[in-house]
């Protein structure tokens, strides 16, 4: 790589913090905040190369006789071999730009020419691709790096690395391909190093890695297993150690076209990773970061084997949060998601202790959690589940609606949402309900026109 002066080490950004500075948290972040917009990007750490080679521009490949492109194309490969230091925006400038013209080059080559990809090539074009994309990732130069709110530190020399993922993506998907020569080449060593990539704070190499490995995994068969087992090892590192990896999301993306295949009946290995694995997953702090791709994981599995429903829920349920609404919020998404897909006879399983959670979350104090509790009665299938089985289920509710009706702090808000999400279905789908149940028969008839939007009480907050 190129030279370049060394990086300030790294307390001497917080040593020009001052005294008062330390003492006032407010002035502290927003000079944090300004020192990482400072440094918005950031370089990986190349294998060291010793002198660095300064290129030269090749002839065009489509210039050369048909008898020469084979050996020039082997030539751009190797060219493109040669790493700069990006960090550095002035050195090597003519390099850089012969490279980046020659990548160009062999995108194009490989995407609209036939028979180029011979099996000579395919050491060459494995080792181009590694000596670009495989390296160190640097360190986050945020300790505190929260993706929700903080930019990414983006990667230097991205204008290289993404065309030779262009470059790459175009060999895996030639009609020319052949996975039983490249199998020599990536291997379980390569396909290692290449889910390591998946930390990258970088979004957009996580989404090229995301394809990458997708269509690796369907070339591959013998390679399958591996990858699953991996993905798997690195989740519960993620969740027992490091609770950080930023490419979650992206490998439950991946996850989820897997499963989609997954053969009937459903192996042992793959019961054992969704409870394992993907039902403790719930728990990690950055839950909102990968909750849909998790909640679409699950979902799947369900729709492969009923019989996982149950412990599914009691599952989730161990795990409800109890202290973040947030959570909270997307635990009652997700089983709304797995209601919209159980079986009948599977509900009547998780009905009661599924209802006391549900119960306990429409009587929250937090409104969002109690009124995404409530929507569940918006739901045609579910409400048709709750009719069913609702000589089991109001008893279960009916002391936290009550309560909404007597207690909460938004009276005018509620008296709203439960006559049309709770009173009026239930009351006039069963109207005898209530009045089956003695003891709560006084309780429901004073509940009726509290909850009506007729009642002078529901004006009033």
């Amino acid at each position: 790589m190129s030279s370049s002066s060394p990086p300030p080490p790294a307390g001497a950004a917080s040593a020009a913090i001052s005294a008062s500075e330390k003492v006032d948290g407010f002035t502290r972040k927003s000079v944090r905040k300004a020192q990482r917009q400072k440094r918005s990007q950031g370089s990986s750490q190349f294998r060291s190369q010793g002198s660095q080679a300064e290129l030269h521009p090749l002839p065009q490949l489509k210039d050369a006789a048909s008898n020469e492109q084979q050996e020039l194309f082997c030539q751009k490969l190797q060219q493109c071999c040669v790493l700069f230091d990006f960090m550095d925006s002035v050195s090597d400038l003519k390099s850089k730009e012969i490279k980046r013209a020659t990548l160009n080059e062999l995108v194009e080559y490989v995407s609209t020419n036939r028979g180029v990809i011979v099996e000579s090539a395919y050491s060459d074009i494995v080792k181009m691709i590694s000596a670009n994309i495989f390296r160190t990732l640097p360190p986050s130069d945020n300790p505190d790096f929260d993706p929700e709110e903080d930019e990414p530190t983006l990667e230097a020399s991205w204008p290289h690395i993404q065309l030779v993922y262009e470059f790459f993506l175009r060999f895996l998907e030639s009609p020319d391909f052949q996975p039983s020569i490249a199998k020599r080449y990536i291997d379980q060593k390569f396909v290692q190093q290449l889910l390591e990539l998946f930390d990258s704070e970088d979004p957009r190499e996580r989404d090229f890695l995301k394809t990458v490995l997708h269509r690796i995994y369907g070339k591959f068969l013998g390679l399958r297993a591996f990858i699953r087992k991996q993905i798997n090892n690195i989740f519960l590192r993620f969740i027992y150690e490091t609770e950080h990896f930023n490419g979650v999301a992206e490998l439950l993306e991946i996850l989820g076209s897997i499963i989609n295949g997954f053969a009937l009946p459903l192996k042992a290995e793959h019961k054992q990773f969704l409870m394992k694995v993907l039902i403790p997953m719930h728990t990690a702090k950055g839950l909102a970061l990968f909750h849909a791709q998790l909640a679409y994981c699950v979902v799947q599995f369900l729709e492969k084997d009923t019989t996982l429903t149950e412990p599914v829920i009691r599952g989730l349920l161990k795990f409800w949060p109890k202290t973040c609404s947030q959570k909270e919020v997307m635990f009652l998404g997700e089983i709304e998601e797995i209601l919209d897909v159980i079986e009948p006879t599977q509900f009547k399983k998780i009905e009661e202790p599924l209802f006391k959670q549900i119960s306990k979350c429409v009587s929250s104090s937090h409104f969002q959690v109690a009124e995404r509790a409530l929507y569940f009665w918006n739901n045609e299938y579910i409400l048709s589940l709750i009719e069913e089985n609702i000589d089991k289920i109001l008893p279960i509710m009916f002391g936290s609606l009550y309560k909404i009706s007597k207690e909460h702090w938004n009276q005018m808000i509620w008296c709203d949402i439960l006559h049309h999400c709770v009173v009026r279905p239930v009351g006039e789908t069963n109207p005898t309900s209530a009045e089956d149940a003695p003891c709560m028969k006084a309780k429901w008839v004073d509940l009726l026109p509290v909850c009506s939007p007729t009642s002078p009480d529901s004006t009033t907050p």
